[in-house]
């Protein structure tokens, strides 16, 4: 009889913790994220600012055997609230739809896991409209663009943890060099993939880039997305502009803060001597604190690139995790939010 009623405390012990786990799992799950005017809000209402990082292509870190949920939890440990992964065009054909999504999946489980959101990211550079790209990493076409958000939509609704889609990556014409595009024919394409998105998923929040390799936004004061529940992108690397960079800020993308949601998507530094420094990431930490001073005053939101030791500006030098110049100061600022 006294070894029933130990056996019965013991179950009861044990349905009471793994009751308390679920809830205490339950509490720290991503909640959705929602446009609320110019703020990202939880389903708590509470306003949401992101500091996060970028990841180097889902496929590239898979076929180095570096997908794996530690790499989440480096990033988690380094203060991250967000993780944004670049899916190239060329990686998801090469790869294939079904298989990119396997990554993907992987993603989203380990996100949940560490209570961390995603930005899923097309990332391809040059000119949609007229079909000429920076590279050939980057070629695609309105099509498979419109594609690849109709599978990612329908795959991905009501998941919390993916909590915005960024529909292009960096929209530029080089200079002339890859053709002609205006803002009411990139503002007619953007229209049309957010269509396909909020068919599938109506309460996404969608990510629309500006031009100039996603610095500019000034064309948004007059003639903005016609849609509810999206956020604006910039990426003002220290070379954009010349030093004060506040002002020029402020003019270019800092504006839009007052009326919607802002994001840079891509922040970041390197030093004339580390890994890769190239045209327009050459800054030190004058940068850095002013990117950050600039965006707490404004309440916009960050990501960094580039959480990895090969596409730079990099946040950290080997697999060992040791951090860059900007590794370092990003990190102490993240874990100090």
């Amino acid at each position: 009889m006294k070894s029933i009623i130990r056996s019965l405390i013991v179950i009861s012990l044990l349905v009471t913790f793994n009751s308390s786990l679920t809830s205490a799992q339950a509490v720290h799950a991503p909640q959705m994220i929602k446009v609320d005017g110019n703020r990202f809000i939880n389903e708590s209402g509470e306003t949401v600012i992101f500091h996060g990082v970028n990841f180097s292509d889902p496929d590239k870190l898979d076929r180095a055997g570096k997908w794996t949920k530690k790499h989440f939890t480096e990033a988690k440990n380094w203060g991250a609230n967000i993780v944004r992964l670049p899916v190239h065009p060329s990686a998801w054909r090469d790869r294939g739809s079904e298989e990119y999504i396997r990554l993907l999946d992987k993603a989203v489980q380990w996100a949940r896991e560490l209570d961390l959101h995603l930005i899923i990211d097309w990332h391809s550079i040059g000119n949609l409209r007229t079909e000429q790209f920076q590279s050939k990493s980057y070629n695609t076409t309105m099509e498979e663009t419109c594609e690849f958000w109709r599978i990612i939509s329908e795959k991905y609704a009501g998941e919390p943890v993916v909590a915005m889609y960024e529909l292009y990556n960096e929209p530029t014409t080089y200079n002339g060099r890859l053709g002609e595009l205006s803002w009411e024919q990139w503002k007619e394409m953007n229209q049309e993939m957010i269509e396909i998105i909020r068919k599938n998923n109506p309460e996404a929040v969608i990510l629309v880039a500006g031009f100039n390799w996603a610095y500019d936004l000034t064309v948004v004061k007059e003639n903005p997305i016609n849609t509810t529940g999206i956020a604006y992108v910039s990426h003002p690397y220290p070379q954009k502009r010349e030093k004060p960079w506040e002002p020029q800020w402020e003019k270019d993308w800092g504006f839009v803060a007052d009326t919607y949601p802002v994001i840079l998507t891509e922040i970041g530094y390197a030093l004339p001597e580390e890994k890769g420094v190239h045209i327009p990431v050459f800054g030190d930490e004058e940068y850095g604190n002013a990117i950050v001073k600039y965006t707490a005053a404004k309440g916009i939101s960050w990501v960094i690139w580039c959480f990895d030791p090969d596409w730079s500006p990099v946040m950290f030098t080997d697999w060992d995790y040791t951090p860059s110049s900007q590794g370092k100061f990003f990190k102490e600022v993240m874990l100090n939010d």
